[in-house]
C-alpha cells in the first residue's frame, strides 16, 4: 500500500507546482468555471503564509483538484467538476478567514486573466 501512495504522489508531483496548477487551469478554466478557479486560486496563494493545519487542507484539495482520479470524472460534460467544486469550496470556507487580503485579490487578478 505503502508503494502505491509514493507512487501516486510521484507521479503527480510536478502537477503540484505554480507551473503544473496554471497549466490546467489554462486548459480547463471554461469548462470549470470562474468560481471554482477562483477558489482554487484563493487556497494556491494562501498557502505560503497558512498554518500547518491549513496547508493540510489546501494541499489535499489542490491535489484532488489537479489528480485526473476523481469521484466524478472531469470530462463528463455538466458534472465533471462538481466533486472538485465541493471539495475546494469546504476547503476555502475553512481557510478563508486566515487567508490575507493579498492572497484573495491577488486570485481575482489571476482568474481575470483566464476569463478575458
Amino acid at each position: 500500500m505503502d508503494d502505491i501512495k509514493k507512487y501516486e504522489i510521484e507521479k503527480y508531483k510536478k502537477d503540484f507546482s505554480e507551473g503544473g496548477l496554471m497549466n490546467k487551469l489554462a486548459k480547463y478554466a471554461k469548462t470549470a468555471g470562474r468560481e471554482l478557479v477562483e477558489n482554487v486560486l484563493v487556497l494556491w496563494y494562501a498557502f505560503p503564509e497558512a498554518s500547518a493545519a491549513d496547508k493540510a487542507i489546501i494541499m489535499g484539495a489542490i491535489g484532488y483538484f489537479i489528480s485526473p482520479l476523481d469521484v466524478i470524472p472531469d470530462l463528463i460534460p455538466g458534472l465533471g467538476y462538481t466533486d472538485d467544486f465541493g471539495v475546494v469550496a469546504w476547503a476555502v470556507a475553512r481557510i478563508r478567514l486566515n487567508a490575507s487580503d493579498s492572497a484573495i485579490e491577488k486570485a481575482k487578478r489571476k482568474a481575470d486573466e483566464f476569463f478575458s
